[in-house]
């Protein structure tokens, strides 16, 4: 299973080219989010939806969200569950992992309980996190 973070699955959503082609390289049944992709990507669209000083505004923050979740609804989206809660705690336990940001070592931990490749152009974040398979689809 190959699971996109954010900052890919936000590459897919705008079409980027490279992303795209990589994805047609393997079986969508093998392409998945995590919860914290979704989290991170409606944070912001559920905010301006919230923070909109004009109908305009509004309706385009609306028309966001529902793209958005439009976009997300075509991925199944891999939640924490107890084989995630352990990892985290184990990972947290590491002391170069301390300071990681905490989307980043949450993806990290629903990779490696669900056994997935996280797919990241963000390959240095993840660098000491043990076990973890990465791949950057948009090199």
């Amino acid at each position: 299973m190959f699971l996109l973070d954010t900052d890919v699955a936000t590459l897919v959503f705008h079409k980027h080219e490279r992303v795209l082609a990589r994805m047609a390289k393997v079986s969508s049944e093998q392409i998945a989010l995590e919860l914290v992709t979704r989290l991170e990507m409606l944070h912001g669209r559920i905010e301006a939806v919230m923070k909109a000083a004009k109908g305009e505004e509004l309706l385009r923050a609306v028309g966001g969200l529902v793209k958005s979740e439009t976009f997300l609804g075509q991925f199944p989206i891999i939640s924490i569950d107890q084989a995630a809660a352990e990892r985290f705690d184990a990972l947290r336990a590491i002391k170069k992992l301390k300071k990681m940001d905490r989307g980043d070592l949450l993806q990290a931990v629903i990779a490696l309980a669900n056994d997935a490749t996280l797919v990241t152009r963000n390959t240095k974040d993840y660098a000491n996190v043990p076990g973890l398979r990465l791949e950057n689809w948009a090199d």
